[in-house]
């Protein structure tokens, strides 16, 4: 009775354990995911409610105090127009997040729906989605963005469609090969056999196999969307001014790296931080679900 007492205990507390409480315990004992983690939030806070931090309007200008450094009263300066340059990045952060996010998680879901059909149903299907995606793969992400820019017109939105499009295939190529390593798996074949459908088993057994795996590839897929955003924003193809996107930014800071350098030096910091927080709380999720790290 006591033994069974205790089994009891212990499958109680391994209930308890779920995945989402072993990957925070993983993230909280990391003094790398807690900074990264902790810088994510703070852009989201910044995306939130930046009026509480932003001491500045975006977009009055002030001719009166143009290019002038950091200081006590504009802490990153400011910029041609007097505008303030703390108040832009900050403001410029719903703009950058909504890039790398929102292309980000499209192109996952997306990706996550061809890559489990295909490995799981396999034939023709397979083979067609396979094609499509190594195609769309052949060409660098950037060249594949600007394309579909040039057909669909420049803007922030549409930053978001190229970059979503690049997402799919990668994501299906990654989804693809784990779901056929799960189809294979005794307790998928064992379902199969006793007659349940395959919408069943999708849904119940292949697609919360991927989700571990699709939640590393987003996590550090965010910061390369991040940074193909700025980029094109930064040649004209993105967000165009005054909207304060960080590639904008940068792109007008370049004509002043002599004479004010600060104008693209904390815009192109903004970006660096941000894709290196989204890389290294990617690199932490990864440590906390794969089991053979975790032994």
């Amino acid at each position: 009775m006591e033994i069974s007492s205790a089994a009891k205990k212990k499958n109680a507390r391994e209930r308890i354990d779920s995945p989402l409480r072993r990957i925070l315990r993983k993230v909280a004992s990391d003094p790398t995911g807690v900074v990264s983690l902790a810088f994510i939030l703070f852009l989201i806070l910044c995306v939130a409610f930046p009026g509480l931090i932003a001491p500045f309007d975006l977009a009055a200008p002030d001719y009166d105090h143009t290019l002038e450094g950091p200081g006590l009263a504009h802490l990153f300066g400011t910029d041609e127009y007097g505008r303030d340059i703390f108040s832009r990045v900050i403001h410029g952060a719903k703009y950058t997040l909504q890039i790398g996010l929102i292309s980000v998680f499209a192109g996952a879901f997306v990706g996550t729906v061809l890559g489990v059909t295909a490995g799981y149903y396999g034939g023709l299907y397979e083979t067609v989605v396979m094609r499509a995606c190594d195609v769309l793969l052949a060409f660098p992400g950037m060249l594949l963005a600007i394309g579909i820019i040039a057909l669909i017109g420049t803007g922030t939105w549409n930053v978001v469609i190229a970059v979503a499009v690049y997402t799919v295939p990668i994501f299906t190529r990654i989804i693809r090969g784990n779901t056929i390593e799960l189809k294979n798996l005794v307790y998928v074949e064992a379902a199969r056999a006793i007659g349940l459908k395959d919408r069943w088993i999708i849904l119940r057994h292949i697609l919360p196999g991927t989700f571990s795996v699709a939640i590393v590839y987003i996590t550090m897929r965010i910061g390369s969307a991040i940074l193909t955003g700025a980029a094109l924003s930064f040649v004209g193809f993105g967000a165009q001014p005054p909207t304060p996107e960080w590639g904008t930014m940068l792109s007008s800071g370049r004509n002043y790296v002599v004479t004010a350098p600060h104008v693209a030096l904390f815009p192109g910091i903004a970006i660096f931080l941000t894709c290196l927080a989204f890389n290294l709380l990617g690199d932490c999720l990864r440590d906390a679900l794969d089991s053979k790290i975790a032994e």
